[in-house]
């Protein structure tokens, strides 16, 4: 059984000035009232109700400040994910606006080899369609921006407008690799995690509470004071009066229901136990696929950084071989658009990594410490 105690000191003064009614009260005349007390309410807690409920209280308050970081952390990387989103339709703009330039310029040439006769009319035409395609992707590319600044600026609490830019995607400073082994005990600094446990917390102590409600409580009261008619006799001792008083309250024909509320916060207790181990598995598994995202997108985006250095050297190729009249122009029309799909993948790839290093940091409740150097301690 716990056995503790709680208490509360009132202080209370008054000063007026009164006359009885001369009718009722023959010869009473004006006087002075002063009073002076203090009123102690003493309840003992037997049961452990009130630390109890404290300790209720006490969790509260710690899984609303979770609740708080896990929305500041969820808004960080909101904002990291969206910038990267617009640096990568910044490149793709950039790769578009570069690609549209140079399908231009090819269009010039067909045309007046076309002009002249030594190529048929469905070259120009296949050339000026690559060339809308281009151009088409550019509109595109700069609507997606507007929108992505709109979003960028809202999230960051301004009004739509333009976003200043930083580094460009290509040259965002790389993370440090993720080290092996990340121990468990990262996820405990998760907010959704300590606010799972904390309403835990709460409810199981909540058992306590309602437990306690079935038993009888004891609790005193008492008031000690001084009152006279004229101020500098409240200091006498025939000016003080006190009381003291203690009642007993046991519940009987409630003990019913009082029982129903018990077993009715162990199913809130075990209903938030089971929440907690759901928030820690889904913790561990989201640390997981943030894991599994970092390392095979490092290697995806290595493996597109390949691909487009190959389909430059095979548009260079196809160019070659249609200006000496080799291959027809179908075959510059595919390394062209493979050259133009492997730019633009591999500028997705790379923020789709960034994405990958924001998910983790997220995951990880905010982020990781960096491997020491050999030279620092760990």
């Amino acid at each position: 059984m716990r056995s503790s105690s709680v208490s509360y000191v009132d202080a209370t003064g008054t000063a007026g000035r009164v006359r009885d009614s001369k009718i009722l009260i023959p010869g009473s005349s004006a006087r002075d009232n002063y009073a002076l007390g203090v009123d102690l309410r003493f309840e003992l807690d037997l049961w452990g109700q009130l630390s109890r409920a404290t300790e209720a209280a006490q969790a509260d308050l710690l899984s609303t400040e979770a609740a708080y970081r896990n929305v500041t952390i969820s808004l960080v990387a909101s904002v990291a994910s969206t910038y990267f989103r617009l640096r990568d339709l910044d490149a793709r703009l950039a790769i578009a606006e570069r690609t549209a330039a140079g399908r231009s310029d090819s269009l010039k040439i067909i045309q007046k080899r076309f002009e002249k006769g030594t190529v048929p009319e469905l070259d120009m035409n296949q050339a000026q369609i690559e060339l809308a395609v281009a151009e088409a992707s550019i509109y595109t590319f700069e609507r997606q921006i507007v929108q992505t600044e709109n979003a960028l600026r809202i999230l960051l609490g301004r009004n739509p407008g333009p976003v200043q830019r930083g580094l460009a995607l290509d040259q965002q400073i790389m993370p440090s690799l993720v080290p092996a082994g990340l121990p468990s005990e990262l996820l405990q600094r998760r907010p959704d995690v300590i606010s799972a446990e904390e309403r835990l917390i709460a409810e199981t102590a909540r058992i306590g509470v309602a437990e306690a409600l079935r038993y009888p409580s004891i609790s005193l009261t008492g008031s000690y004071g001084a009152a006279s008619d004229d101020l500098s006799n409240l200091t006498k001792s025939d000016a003080r009066f006190w009381n003291l008083a203690g009642n007993v309250f046991a519940p009987l024909f409630n003990s019913g229901s009082l029982k129903a509320r018990a077993e009715a916060q162990r199913a809130r207790a075990e209903q938030a136990l089971q929440n907690y181990a759901g928030t820690y598995q889904s913790a561990l598994r989201e640390v997981d696929d943030a894991l599994a995202a970092v390392r095979t997108l490092r290697a995806e985006h290595a493996t597109r950084t390949r691909q487009v250095v190959a389909a430059r050297n095979a548009s260079r190729l196809s160019w070659a071989r249609y200006n000496g009249g080799v291959v027809d122009y179908l075959e510059v029309l595919d390394s062209e658009r493979s050259l133009f799909e492997a730019e633009l993948e591999v500028s997705a790839s790379l923020r789709a990594y960034f994405d990958a290093i924001v998910e983790l940091y997220k995951a990880l409740g905010g982020g990781w410490n960096p491997p020491s150097s050999p030279e620092e301690p760990a």
